[in-house]
């Protein structure tokens, strides 16, 4: 006889997909009802469960244990997902109609019924194929979860708190051991999930019993569970213990999607969704292919060669922390919808510290990318020029045409910088917070160097050294920032993407002031220092004619002392003597130029002592 084979059915990983992907995440329950029937009527088509068309009525065949495939226990899957989904919707709508509220109540009960049965109908078909070797343990207790939790669901909803307690006791207890002992972190990430949301569930039915420490759920967990764990489960030990070596049988295999443990402030950071996780993994490959690109570049001699693996090797990390940011994003936006699970809340981080962290990582890892291109940038040559690094105070040997390109890179990472600055995690650490301060006031100085140097190309030096003023401005805050930060505190924020000490301040410093000098002297030579005129034709320098106005220019002396001494003036010729018949002279003119030597000046009017009335109209008679 041939052997069965095995049948895998992971009932809380396909709970948790189909409810995240058809309206659950949001609350909306008439979504995923409606769901839940179209796929109820697309699994019966397939296993041709039809009752047939028309009005000849097929009776189904008898379903037994040799015959059970995946499909059937899916199909009782979602038919318990449906009549539990329409009993949620039935109970908001009762709780927003009073008029129709028994009504609505009743129905719903009815529905809770129904989903409690079909739950009971997957358990023992479930357990059958256990008994038979063909389901593992870790499928079977899945599938005993689910069924412990709607039932323990439904007497709550009766309002039979102690039942209802004992049954969401036992539901996590198995949870947590599936959490110990999951191969994989989505595995882990999915049983916390289910814990979390059953978390506040405990926490009601124990307040409602009156006990004194409700919000103790582990130590209500561990107090019913010894008493109560082999009269709602059975074999409750041989579970746990096949569900173990299980575990340790597979775990060789699956150590490559194991989640490695993230720390912010020396605690973990909780990642408590599969979805999470999984984008999670792949920001884990692509940091280890990252830093194997980032060892072989230090090896490799060409700086050109390491620059272009050390950028491509980016792309990956990017993309996948990108992906993250998204699932993380939605699933805060989702919390803020609904209530907050009572594990993350205890433990003080949530889904939004979460979220918060990843933007951080992918600011970094950008940040960390663009000062590579800037230093591609800086040190690219053109065959036959000089590679060694200029001396302080220089300007790189790199054409000027690349400055601007330079400019808008660090403008991106200024918009990282600020960005970074405003998320939680930063702000609550004020030695971080300072830290990124100094990034940001850094930065700002050498995009302003840069943009200077744009602007001496075309001449235009009055611009450049008013940035060369801003960016010792801004080295000034840096320092300012840097010595309110305290290294030691930022360890988990991982500060040398952004590498930033005292001697690197200082060369900057040396630098603006060596450009500045540089500057004003090219200005001086330009144009004179004016900052409208251009530099068509000759311009006196700048004090020329602010000297003449103190001394005296003796011009023959300087004309004698450079050897261009003037010319003696030319002797005058003497008349030549007329004749006797010339025509005599006119002596009329000569008189009259001489009657004009000897005019004599016109008198300026001198103050009289005279006053009074006859002084003031005595000039309209005449007098003086």
């Amino acid at each position: 006889m041939s052997e069965k084979p095995t049948v895998v059915f992971r009932a809380l990983q396909v709970a948790n997909e189909h409810r995240i992907a058809y309206g659950l995440r949001y609350n909306d329950f008439q979504r995923y009802r409606k769901h839940c029937a179209n796929r109820t009527h697309r699994i019966r088509s397939t296993l041709k469960m039809t009752h047939g068309k028309g009005r000849n009525f097929q009776k189904l065949p008898t379903l037994t244990t040799d015959n059970l495939k995946e499909g059937h226990l899916q199909l009782l899957l979602f038919e318990t997902e449906r009549a539990w989904a329409y009993a949620q919707e039935l109970t908001a709508e009762a709780l927003k109609n009073e008029d129709r509220e028994g009504a609505l109540r009743h129905s719903a009960t009815g529905r809770f019924r129904r989903a409690v049965n079909w739950s009971t109908q997957l358990l023992s078909h479930c357990q059958e194929l256990y008994a038979q070797g063909r389901l593992s343990a870790e499928n079977i207790i899945e599938a005993t979860v689910y069924t412990i939790i709607i039932n323990g669901r439904f007497l709550r909803y009766r309002y039979e708190y102690d039942d209802a307690l004992v049954q969401l006791s036992i539901a996590r207890s198995l949870l947590d051991e599936l959490a110990a002992a999951a191969t994989t972190s989505r595995d882990q990430a999915l049983a916390v999930l289910f814990a979390d949301e059953i978390n506040p569930e405990i926490r009601h039915c124990a307040h409602e019993l009156g006990q004194a420490k409700a919000y103790d759920i582990d130590g209500i967990v561990a107090q019913l569970t010894p008493k109560q764990k082999t009269a709602i489960v059975e074999d409750y030990d041989s579970l746990i213990v096949k569900l173990k070596s299980e575990g340790q049988a597979s775990g060789v295999s699956e150590t490559r999607k194991k989640l490695r443990e993230l720390k912010w402030e020396g605690q973990p950071v909780p990642v408590r969704n599969p979805e999470l996780v999984d984008v999670l993994l792949k920001v884990q490959e692509g940091e280890a292919r990252l830093a194997e690109a980032q060892r072989q570049s230090a090896s490799s001699s060409k700086h050109a060669v390491q620059s272009k693996k050390g950028i491509a090797a980016y792309d990956a990390t990017l993309l996948a922390l990108s992906d993250a940011e998204e699932v993380a994003r939605k699933l805060a936006e989702a919390q803020q919808l609904t209530t907050s699970s009572g594990s993350s809340a205890a433990n003080g981080r949530d889904i939004h510290f979460v979220y918060a962290y990843i933007v951080y990582q992918l600011l970094r890892y950008r940040i960390q990318r663009d000062l590579l291109l800037i230093s591609a940038l800086l040190v690219s040559q053109p065959e036959g020029k000089s590679t060694t690094k200029p001396a302080i105070g220089k300007p790189e040997a790199v054409d000027s045409r690349l400055y601007p390109a330079v400019v808008k890179l660090l403008d991106t990472v200024l918009q990282s910088l600020n960005q970074m600055r405003t998320l939680s995690v930063v702000d609550d650490n004020p030695d971080l917070a300072s830290a990124v301060d100094a990034r940001v006031s850094f930065t700002k100085a050498r995009r302003c160097i840069y943009l200077a140097r744009s602007y001496t190309p075309v001449k235009k030096y009055a611009e450049a050294l008013t940035l060369l003023q801003h960016a010792g401005i801004h080295i000034r805050e840096t320092t300012s920032s840097l010595s309110l930060s305290n290294a030691e505190n930022i360890a988990d924020a991982h500060p040398e993407f952004f590498p930033i000490d005292t001697a690197e301040i200082k060369n900057l410093d040396t630098t603006v002031t060596a450009d500045s000098t540089r500057y004003k002297r090219d200005w001086l030579a330009y144009n004179g220092g004016s900052a409208t005129a251009d530099s068509k034709g000759y311009k006196k320098p700048v004090f020329f004619d602010i000297a003449l106005n103190y001394v005296e220019l003796d011009m023959d002396r300087l004309l004698e002392r450079a050897g261009k001494a003037p010319a003696a003036p030319a002797p005058i010729a003497a008349p030549k003597p007329q004749r006797a018949e010339a025509v005599p002279e006119k002596r009329a003119p000569a008189a009259k130029a001489k009657a004009e030597e000897s005019r004599p000046e016109t008198p300026q009017p001198s103050a009289t002592g005279k006053g009074g009335l006859g002084s003031l109209l005595g000039g309209w008679w005449g007098r003086s």
